[in-house]
């Protein structure tokens, strides 16, 4: 009997220390935010023009920004050739320079409505309308973007000028 118990315990063990690594290595992952610099934005490699972002062959493409008072008004363009299948308003986000985190609306009369649109190999989507509702609006302001490749991946932030 104390053999048995002596197994399970040995087993629920070594599951505890899966776990854990498992989670240290998914926090290692996540990178902490960091307010970018005013130097000019560098756009990634295989991504002009800036302020663009590619992550593994998924590229976005950020123009017409437009400030009015706290409403914040930017077209995006997406292209993927990657693993990722869609384009989802839950894979972005603004920060601003106090860094408050907004989420896209579409309340404001220029906004496109959209949800999330399926698509990959090479296609391209946009470009569409998206706002945000920012605590200020001076700069800087980061469009983070963190597109669905699985469990764990990708998150990257593009500085907006």
């Amino acid at each position: 009997m104390s053999r048995r118990l002596l197994t399970y315990g040995a087993i629920a063990a070594g599951l505890a220390v899966v776990v854990l690594v498992g989670a240290a290595a998914y926090g290692s992952l996540q990178v902490p935010f960091q307010a970018p610099t005013l130097s000019s934005p560098v756009p990634a490699l295989g991504c002009t023009p800036a302020p663009c972002a590619n992550l593994r062959g998924y590229t976005l493409w950020v123009t017409n920004l437009d400030l009015q008072g706290n409403l914040v008004t930017i077209h995006i363009t997406f292209r993927n050739s990657s693993d990722s299948t869609h384009a989802s308003p839950e894979d972005l986000e603004l920060i601003d320079s106090q860094r408050n985190l907004s989420r896209p609306i579409f309340d404001a009369p220029s906004c496109t409505p959209w949800s999330r649109h399926e698509f990959n190999h090479g296609a391209t989507y946009g470009p569409i309308v998206v706002c945000f509702k920012a605590g200020t609006s001076a700069p800087p302001l980061v469009l983070r973007w963190s597109p669905d490749f699985g469990l764990v991946c990708c998150r990257t932030d593009i500085k907006l000028t």
